[in-house]
């Protein structure tokens, strides 16, 4: 009786752990919400409902690009994090304590002020600047 108390609660635990784990890998990485918000809005990439899930579009005229990207939920907000990187990487830099955004063009699109430490580290971390 004893081990099959012991197997029911070693499946219970295993089940636990995986579910836990798949969690963890399924959420996107952390960011500093002000100076992230702020530059989201100069991202080419926008999330749009759709019936089957979510979709990431992108808003450049771009013929050379696939305007939209289906993938699927677990990876969904992996693939955002991956395209938003790309992007900030052409357009992003760090003088003094700004971010300059650019547009396609290599023009200034905008300056937005960082406020501390932890929105610096992020934005080099994230955008790896």
């Amino acid at each position: 009786m004893n081990v099959k108390k012991a197997l029911i609660f070693g499946f219970f635990t295993a089940f636990l752990i995986l579910g836990v784990l798949s969690m963890q890998r399924a959420m996107p990485d952390p960011k500093e919400d002000r100076i992230y918000t702020a530059i989201k809005a100069y991202s080419p990439y926008i999330v749009e409902k759709r019936i089957g899930g979510l979709a990431i579009v992108d808003k450049r005229n771009d013929p050379k690009k696939d305007l939209k990207e289906k993938p699927n939920a677990s990876d969904f907000y992996h693939r955002l994090d991956e395209l938003e990187k790309n992007w900030g990487k052409e357009h992003l830099k760090i003088e003094n304590n700004e971010v300059i955004v650019t547009d396609e063009n290599n023009q200034t699109a905008a300056k937005i002020f960082i406020e501390n430490q932890k929105e610096l580290e992020f934005v080099k971390r994230f955008y790896g600047i």
